[in-house]
């Protein structure tokens, strides 16, 4: 354990809202809900002004709706995300070049590995802890300069230490947790409060009547082991009074991204079963996108009433992180699993990770090539004695616009989708650095309107058409 608080965790704030804020000039100080649109749709994230309505993540986006009707509701735009993550990581990096990434807005620094850390060796105490609140001070203020977005930062000896301080810190501030206050501050929160217990190993602590985390401390490791087992209990107990040595770990590769479930009751319906692994499918696909990475491999893993586990994958033929194609294969494999006897926890992953997507070019050949087969089927069912029917022009497929996405006008300037539908789509033309810009609608198929890619927030910087340019970014693959 240090004796200086000298790790700290970041946490950009309503990430993905707040980065449609900052594009979006007439959305600044609005309610801007971010996710799948869709009848199934779930919310990414949202804005400040929209969870003072009770919208938060992972909430059906038909009940969001309800909740906030006059929102914004936006379809995600991942290139955008990546790009002001990337500004964030490189801030980070200038610190020092111990930075863990835990997702797109979430990262620990290790400040004593940095050019700062010779100071804060030599420093006495109270100086060492004015230096690094002022160098987290100065980090959000340059995140602020270059992005337009804020960030949450907790400072603190440990990395356990310095995620409840950023938690404390929401929104937009700092708060430093002094080595030795660890118990103090720990003690009257509940058990959730400490990473690995999630909501079965509540339930356990809760039957035990241990709510809150000086409970935890008071009934020791022992019996902790006994209600967890050997290793979640020992670290259950460790971290309750304080302890993590966890370090650092800069440029940490993950091997796959996955989330599972345990239920109190074994499930035996296979339509529960299917739904259950959808849920968890587009859980998974939240968290690969958070982490900015894509997978190849979608992986099962079951759980029988007997305590036998199996697992099914299947590989996919490039990396993907399209909801629909992970969602489609779980369930596949699901349908082939055996679970007479019921199934006591399901769990869904993505392996053979890559840091970029196909998924745009994927999913769209999954469903030419169900079409083709469909067509092909209706081909061969056709009566040889039929006549030829005369060729038809090629019909041009319509263009989908989602609400959010970038576009250009050739006459008008970039813009971005605020709607569709009834052959109609409406443009607001405004840039991160305009003002709030004027609204206009067209045929969605105007030859003049185009999709484009995403501004930079702030001009003269990278992170967008005219940064790439001076960067020297190609196209490349699409990345969601």
């Amino acid at each position: 354990m240090r004796s200086l608080p000298s790790i700290i965790h970041l946490d950009m704030d309503a990430f993905f809202a707040a980065v449609e804020q900052a594009a979006k000039p007439s959305l600044r100080g609005k309610p801007v809900i971010v996710g799948g649109l869709g009848g199934r749709g779930v919310v990414s994230t949202a804005s400040y002004e929209a969870r003072k309505f009770g919208v938060h993540s992972a909430m059906p986006m038909a009940q969001a709706r309800r909740l906030c009707p006059n929102a914004a509701f936006l379809a995600g735009r991942f290139e955008a995300y990546r790009r002001a993550s990337g500004l964030v990581m490189g801030l980070l990096r200038e610190l020092s070049p111990l930075v863990q990434p835990l997702s797109l807005d979430e990262a620990f620094v290790d400040l004593e590995a940095g050019p700062y850390g010779p100071v804060l060796a030599e420093a006495e105490h109270g100086t060492g802890e004015r230096l690094l609140v002022a160098l987290a001070e100065d980090l959000r203020a340059d995140i602020v300069e270059r992005t337009g977005l804020t960030a949450s930062v907790g400072v603190a000896g440990s990395k356990l230490m310095a995620k409840i301080a950023s938690e404390q810190a929401k929104p937009d501030g700092l708060v430093l947790i002094e080595p030795g206050q660890e118990r103090a501050v720990l003690g009257p929160m509940p058990v959730r409060a400490l990473p690995g217990i999630g909501p079965a190993t509540e339930q356990v602590l809760r039957r035990a009547g241990l709510n809150t985390v000086a409970e935890l401390a008071e009934a020791g490791e022992a019996e902790l082991v006994q209600l967890l087992g050997k290793a979640h209990g020992v670290g259950v107990h460790a971290m309750s009074i304080g302890l993590d040595d966890r370090p650092v770990v800069a440029d940490q590769d993950a091997k796959s991204v996955s989330v599972e479930d345990t239920f109190e009751v074994d499930l035996a319906d296979r339509d529960r079963v299917l739904r259950e692994v959808e849920a968890l499918a587009q859980r998974c696909v939240r968290r690969l996108r958070g982490a900015g990475r894509s997978g190849r491999t979608v992986v099962l893993k079951v759980r029988r009433f007997d305590f036998s586990t199996l697992t099914r994958s299947e590989t996919l033929r490039g990396p993907t992180d399209d909801e629909a194609v992970v969602v489609e294969t779980a369930r596949r494999l699901a349908s082939q699993v055996d679970i007479t006897g019921g199934v006591r926890l399901l769990g869904v992953g993505v392996a053979q990770l890559a840091d970029y997507t196909q998924e745009d070019l994927f999913a769209q050949a999954v469903r030419e090539e169900a079409a083709a087969e469909a067509a092909a089927g209706t081909e061969a069912g056709a009566g040889a004695e039929e006549e030829p029917e005369p060729a038809e022009e090629q019909v041009v497929p319509v263009r989908r616009w989602l609400p959010g996405q970038d576009v250009r006008h050739a006459e008008h300037g970039p813009g971005w989708v605020q709607g569709s539908g009834v052959g109609r789509v409406t443009v607001r033309f405004e840039t991160p650095w305009s003002g709030p810009g004027r609204v206009r609608t067209f045929r969605i198929d105007d030859p003049a309107l185009e999709p484009a890619r995403p501004l930079p927030l702030r001009p003269g910087w990278p992170g967008g058409e005219e940064g790439d340019e001076a960067e020297g970014v190609g196209e490349g693959p699409g990345e969601g």
